[in-house]
């Protein structure tokens, strides 16, 4: 069976490519770049260059492959329009429907995010039964990832559909860097300035196993987070300072700091200025965003480690690479 796996320089998709490989899949990886490809040739893995947006590059990707799992998106928090996150993450998606249907594929594993699902507290976590809640109902990035989830459900009576909502994963192969920025943060510093909120961190490879548990398993038309552990920023931090062996002081900035700043951003923004500053972001590093994996684990199977074992492959990935 062949696996097109789009967005595969991305830090889930090259873990997933790893996982699909590791079960004796075919996979091909949709890349707009062979050069930024992480991961060494393989008897079983090729590479299609091309795009999500170009639907003829799409088209030929596609051919010939079984199944799709579809993780390219734009996470980028400075894009000014939402017109931007609009072309990629959901007309984009509207391309891969388009292309697997166009082709007989059997299935589409969606990517999306846990933030389109209701947050909640230590006590009671978030699901798959919640809507979305404010500050993220109003973030684009997860206003398009939500508008593409819909595109998925809509083509349900043709194509097979399961989608899986990762939290936020801590990894190797995080080439840009993307989510492990916050590893680098933290990692060797003797003061850390962090926000009061949390997040539910899990680790890139668990999330890249529950991926390939979905297509096997997933049933259709079902969601399912991929969660790991529910975490302030502050505990995160002492979880990184320990496992580096270092002591590092932690100061918690106020919210009403993080606000100032998020207005500002919004000024620099209506100027035309890119930056992930936003009064929107800004929010959102002040709740603590709280999310349950129990779904995942009784249906998929999947299993999820401590993050600790997230964050020892990041470190150790970085500074093979140079970029810690």
């Amino acid at each position: 069976m062949k696996v097109l796996v789009t967005g595969a320089n991305g830090l889930l998709a090259t873990n997933t490519i790893i996982t699909l490989l590791a079960r004796g899949y075919q996979v091909k990886g949709l890349i707009r770049d062979t050069r930024k490809f992480l991961l060494p040739p393989h008897a079983r893995l090729e590479l299609a260059v091309g795009d999500i947006t170009d639907a003829r590059s799409l088209d030929r990707a596609v051919a010939g492959c079984d199944y799709i799992i579809h993780c390219a998106a734009t996470t980028d928090q400075r894009l000014l329009r939402y017109a931007d996150y609009h072309r990629i993450n959901v007309q984009g998606t509207q391309n891969v429907i388009q292309a697997a249907v166009k082709h007989g594929a059997r299935k589409i594993v969606y990517v999306g995010t846990a933030n389109t699902f209701g947050y909640g507290s230590l006590g009671a976590p978030g699901n798959e039964t919640l809507p979305p809640g404010a500050p993220f109902a109003d973030a684009w990035y997860a206003k398009s990832k939500l508008e593409g989830q819909r595109q998925l459900l809509a083509a349900a009576g043709k194509i097979a559909i399961t989608i899986v909502s990762p939290t936020f994963m801590i990894g190797p192969y995080d080439g840009k860097p993307s989510s492990g920025t916050i590893i680098r943060m933290g990692y060797g510093k003797k003061v850390v300035f962090h926000p009061p909120g949390g997040k539910n961190f899990v680790n890139a490879e668990d999330a890249a196993l529950g991926v390939v548990d979905a297509l096997e398993r997933g049933q259709h038309m079902e969601a399912y987070l991929l969660a790991g552990e529910n975490l302030t920023y502050r505990a995160f931090f002492q979880k990184l300072s320990a496992q580096t062996g270092q002591r590092t002081l932690l100061v918690r900035v106020p919210p009403p700091l993080l606000q100032a700043a998020g207005y500002f951003g919004d000024v620099l923004r209506w100027l035309g200025v890119r930056t992930a500053l936003s009064s929107i972001n800004m929010k959102i590093l002040c709740v603590n965003n709280y999310y349950t994996n129990k779904k995942a684990q009784a249906q998929l199977g999947t299993a999820f480690k401590p993050i600790e074992s997230g964050i020892d492959a990041a470190i150790a990935w970085f500074k093979d690479h140079r970029l810690l």
